[in-house]
């Protein structure tokens, strides 16, 4: 398909083909959140944690005579049942990351783009590039271009100008190419992308 390719002054500056594979397929919204899921899960710290039998602080001493009281046998007063007592069953450190089919993950990376495509949220840009680290002038062009709530990914790095001029831009984040995935993209009304990031993504999901 067709493209324009615009600059930050809202320009036209020439046209790019993008790979109907990759970025016109036909998006589905099961493949998405199994994506985002698996996202999410390796994001979670897993750090809950509380105290079970053998970490409570307390007595080891048996409370009672095991026969003869008429009562449920007892062998700590450091049980669940017991207040103060251990927590049963509770959370504990973990990591909640696990595996995804490869070929999954890159059908969910090409299912954002081709939804951000097929709903005219995705935007070209020659390159991610400013004279200076003005925030102003920045927002300026976006407000221009539309662009509110956006997620822009550059080229192989990102230009150090751009990157402290969006930095304080509300609703606008900016990442290498490298750091492209579903979650990001769909979190923001707007992709934008540069030419040498279309580049790399047509490469990396061919």
């Amino acid at each position: 398909m067709k493209y324009d390719v615009i600059n930050l002054s809202s320009e036209k500056v020439g046209n790019i083909d993008l790979n109907d594979a990759i970025f016109g397929i036909d998006p589905r919204s099961d493949i998405l959140a199994r994506v985002v899921d698996w996202q999410l899960a390796k994001r979670r710290a897993g750090t809950h944690s509380v105290k079970n039998l053998s970490t409570i602080s307390g007595t080891t001493k048996k409370p009672f005579r095991q026969k003869g009281r008429g009562q449920a046998r007892q062998g700590t007063m450091r049980a669940p049942e017991f207040r103060h007592g251990a927590v049963a069953f509770g959370p504990v450190v973990r990591s909640h990351a696990y595996d995804l089919n490869k070929k999954i993950r890159k059908l969910g990376l090409k299912c954002a783009l081709s939804l951000k495509a097929k709903d005219g949220q995705l935007f070209i840009l020659d390159e991610a590039k400013v004279a200076s680290p003005k925030t102003k002038d920045l927002k300026k062009s976006f407000d221009k271009l539309g662009w509110t709530s956006a997620l822009i990914l550059s080229g192989a790095s990102v230009d150090e100008n751009f990157s402290r001029a969006s930095g304080n831009i509300v609703g606008i984040d900016v990442l290498a190419q490298a750091g492209a995935n579903v979650y990001d993209i769909l979190r923001r009304d707007t992709l934008v992308l540069t030419k040498e990031a279309v580049l790399y993504l047509e490469g990396l999901l061919k």
